[in-house]
């Protein structure tokens, strides 16, 4: 059985987002057998579909690093309720141009934390509807919705939610059993 990549997607470029919070969390349980990587989304610029078969620097390391990887683990930031701006560019620019998307047929798992009650859940829908179009597998549970996140992360970013950080385990222990299965793995 080999070592699974799963590559982090953050919905912030904010250093102490808590969707940054909840990847840095992932890394540190990880289950045997996988890693956990969290990509640089910084420097991409707005999305121009003139630009989708020449694009940035930025853009060409992510997707050269998102086509080796087995699964991606998209961790959410709610803005509006929906995706982060930042989120939906990394959408979108991965994609492109059309029939060269590094999404197509990979397995996700979906992580959102929010200050609100709804812990991010609007935008993870907002997520598996664009997942459709883009031909990707998400887990269905365990769900990890992350309300009040301002409670449950201390001021240096990390998550200390005890509740949070088994949700996150189930969920990546899922997101590996998922993609074995999708690979035809043991």
């Amino acid at each position: 059985m080999s070592e699974l990549h799963i590559l982090g997607v953050p919905g912030s470029l904010r250093k102490n987002a808590y969707s940054v919070g909840l990847l840095h969390a992932a890394v540190e349980l990880a289950p045997v057998g996988t890693h956990v990587e969290i990509a640089d989304i910084r420097g991409f610029p707005v999305f121009n579909q003139d630009d989708d078969t020449h694009p940035p620097e930025a853009v060409r390391r992510f997707k050269e690093k998102a086509r080796s990887a087995d699964a991606f683990l998209f961790s959410i930031n709610e803005h509006n309720y929906g995706l982060s701006a930042a989120e939906k560019n990394v959408l979108d620019w991965a994609s492109r141009p059309y029939g060269d998307s590094v999404w197509d047929g990979k397995p996700a798992g979906i992580l959102s934390a929010s200050i609100g009650m709804i812990g991010g859940a609007r935008a993870q829908y907002e997520l598996r509807q664009s997942m459709v179009f883009l031909n990707m597998f998400p887990i269905n549970r365990p769900e990890v919705i992350v309300p009040f996140a301002q409670q449950k992360f201390d001021t240096n970013g990390r998550l200390t939610d005890e509740a949070s950080r088994k949700f996150i385990s189930s969920h990546l222990a899922e997101l590996a059993r998922y993609t074995r299965v999708l690979q035809h793995q043991p």
